[in-house]
C-alpha cells in the first residue's frame, strides 16, 4: 500500500511503560505525543499477556489518530483497530500476515543485517527493518552491528525505492548520518521513550531530522 514513512519510527516497548499507573501513563503519553507531531508508532510487547496488550492498544487507538503498528500479533490487528503489524522470525510469515490482513494494512518484517535474507524482496511487505546499526539493550539480538557502512551497503542492494527502517542503538547524534547512509526511517525506542519527557525528546528529533 502507498504510505510515506516518516524519518522517525518510534517504538513504544512495554518494558518502558511503568507497571504502576499504567493506564494513566499511557493516556498522558498519547496526548503529549499527539501534540508533539508523532505520525507513526509501533507498540511492542513481547512478554505481556493478551489482556495487557489489548488494554494498552485500546488506549493508544482511542487517543492517537495516527498510523499504529502492532509488533508480532497479526492475529490482534483487526481487533485493536491498528493499521499494521511487524513480524519477525518466530512470528507468522509476511505472506501469512498479508493473507490474514489484506492489502490495506502496513506490514513490515526484518530484512537483514550485513546482508538481506534470501528471497526477502519477494515478501509482500511495505518495509524492511535492517540492523542492528549499533549496540542495543532494548531488543535481544545476536547479530553484530552493521554501522553506517552496513546501511549504505544494504541501500545499494535494495535499490532507491524500497523502504528500509534502520534500528538499534541510534541516537539523536547519529540519526542524521544513518538517514544519509540510506535508511528511509530510523526506528527508535529507548532514546525517546526512556527520556524524562518523551514528547519533548521527539520534538528534538523532529527539529533535527525534519
Amino acid at each position: 500500500m502507498p504510505y510515506s514513512f516518516p524519518k522517525i519510527y518510534p517504538i513504544l516497548d512495554s518494558s518502558l511503560i511503568p507497571a504502576s499507573g499504567r493506564s494513566e501513563f499511557l493516556h498522558r503519553l498519547c496526548s503529549e505525543l499527539a501534540h508533539a507531531g508523532v505520525t507513526l508508532l509501533e507498540y511492542r510487547n513481547k512478554n505481556g499477556a493478551e489482556v495487557e496488550i489489548l488494554a494498552d492498544a485500546a488506549i493508544l487507538r482511542a487517543a492517537l489518530d495516527i498510523k499504529l503498528i502492532l509488533d508480532d500479533r497479526a492475529d490482534l490487528v483487526e481487533q485493536t483497530g491498528f493499521d499494521g503489524v511487524h513480524v519477525d522470525g518466530g512470528d507468522i510469515s509476511p505472506a501469512e500476515a498479508r493473507a490474514l490482513l489484506g492489502p490495506g494494512r502496513i506490514i513490515g518484517t526484518f530484512g537483514g543485517s550485513d546482508e538481506f535474507l534470501p528471497d526477502i524482496f519477494e515478501a509482500p511487505v511495505d518495509y524492511l527493518a535492517i540492523g542492528p546499526v549499533f549496540q542495543t539493550t532494548t531488543k535481544l539480538t545476536d547479530k553484530a552491528p552493521i554501522g553506517f557502512a552496513g546501511v549504505r551497503h544494504l541501500r545499494k542492494r535494495a535499490g532507491p525505492d524500497r523502504v528500509l527502517t534502520a534500528a538499534a542503538g541510534i541516537t539523536l547524534q547519529t540519526a542524521h548520518a544513518v538517514l544519509a547512509a540510506g535508511a528511509t526511517s530510523v526506528a527508535v525506542s529507548k532514546a525517546i521513550f526512556g527520556a524524562e519527557n518523551p514528547a519533548d525528546e521527539f520534538r528534538k528529533w523532529l527539529a533535527e531530522l525534519g
